[in-house]
């Protein structure tokens, strides 16, 4: 029997999902290899009747460059006993598996990161290797270098804001829009630039003080404020899903957002519209502060997940599949593939990225670099000391909206 590797996608879709499985595929079928998917991410291998199908290479040329993902994924987090008791070591021994490519972001590859310790205890003659993907952009590559999927996402959700603030304009409305990224701001701060969103609210903005309701709301009200004050009456507030993960679940219980929580009390973030919650709470500010602003939610994420990968992501995911080759022809295992800007391919191991509970932790945005430093300074606009003299036309206390007061900045 020939040998074989086995390809699986865990988490949630990004564009270019396909061109790294398919990439992968047509590398290894090149070589002389049977090359198989696996659905259902992580839960198939620890299942007694796993899901697969053998990819051939008309399959591959057909979906390299789709959006989504043909091969089913999902959240499955396997515990410590399904590695004893429910890893199906029979699907590596009947197919003469020799190489499991996992395709994900940070929870894919931390769970990878167990599958290498596993498959190393074990002595079990099967090579693992991850491939970083994530729209969050937020998995710690050298260089500052994206996660696949990032660019897709933000030249779509950047398309989608930019006709946003185009409404805004033409409507003279606030749009409040709210990107994705569940523990960074990437993708957020992205489409601000981009757009020149008049303020961004990523957590990582938080580096000098907490987190509060209070706060994110005064960073939107203090560019709606300056803007009055220029006499433009709309603009648009991005606000990464982040912050509100970040915040004390009793601070959105007073709030008086209608919201389901599960049983330990906590607010169930993931089964609303971050953007609405945003916008009841700002539109119940402008109506305590008399303010006459007309705000909606716009919500950035799901929308950008499938859509087909831009070129630049198309390339990358190309190179690095055929990274994925050259590392386990090199012998490499127990790795996350790295592609630098010169297309070179190195291995960054799992064990060495993981943090004290083997975790592999998420990258966040670096709030002091040069990318945050000069959009915040040049692009977006907010309450300095030198408006307060003039905000006091629509709010009694001004200083409260001061940008680098509110952030300790």
């Amino acid at each position: 029997m020939k040998d074989s590797i086995i390809i699986l996608c865990g988490g949630g879709p990004a564009p270019g999902m396909n061109t790294v499985v398919m990439s992968v595929a047509k590398t290894f079928l090149t070589n002389g290899y049977r090359v198989l998917g696996l659905h259902g991410g992580y839960s198939g291998l620890f299942s007694k009747a796993p899901r697969y199908e053998e990819i051939s290479f008309a399959m591959a040329d057909a979906y390299f460059n789709r959006g989504g993902s043909y091969f089913q994924m999902s959240r499955f987090k396997p515990k410590d006993s399904d590695f004893e008791n429910n890893f199906n070591l029979d699907l590596f021994r009947e197919n003469n598996i020799k190489l499991l490519v996992t395709v994900g972001g940070d929870d894919t590859a931390s769970t990878a990161n167990r599958i290498a310790k596993f498959l190393e205890a074990k002595q079990y003659p099967i090579k693992n290797i991850h491939v970083p993907k994530t729209i969050d952009n937020d998995l710690p590559l050298p260089g500052n270098a994206p996660t696949f999927g990032f660019n897709s996402a933000k030249d779509a959700g950047t398309h989608l804001a930019r006709v946003v603030y185009e409404d805004a304009r033409t409507s003279g409305n606030w749009l409040i829009i709210s990107a994705m990224g569940r523990s960074a701001g990437h993708l957020a701060l992205g489409i601000g630039e981009a757009t020149h969103c008049p303020m961004t609210i990523i957590p990582e903005m938080f580096n000098k003080t907490a987190i509060t309701l209070d706060k994110i709301v005064n960073l939107a009200l203090s560019a709606i404020l300056k803007r009055q004050l220029m006499g433009i009456g709309y603009g648009t507030v991005v606000v990464a899903e982040g912050v509100f993960h970040d915040l004390d679940p009793q601070e959105i219980k007073n709030a008086g957002v209608s919201m389901t929580y599960d049983e330990h009390g906590h607010p169930e973030l993931g089964k609303i519209s971050k953007a609405v919650l945003f916008n009841d709470i700002l539109d119940k500010e402008f109506k305590k502060l008399n303010l006459k602003v007309k705000s909606r939610p716009v919500e950035i994420g799901y929308d950008v997940r499938c859509i087909d990968p831009i070129a630049y992501d198309v390339s990358y995911c190309t190179e690095l599949a055929m990274g994925v080759y050259n590392l386990f022809s090199a012998g490499e295992t127990g790795c996350m593939v790295y592609v630098d800007p010169a297309g070179n391919s190195n291995p960054l191991y799992l064990k060495n990225l993981q943090n004290e509970e083997g975790k592999i932790p998420p990258r966040r945005v670096d709030i002091t670099n040069g990318i945050c430093n000069n959009y915040f300074e040049y692009i977006c606009h907010y309450i300095t000391p030198s408006d307060y003299e003039a905000a006091k036309k629509f709010v009694a206390n001004p200083e409260d909206y001061d940008f680098k007061k509110i952030l300790n900045w």
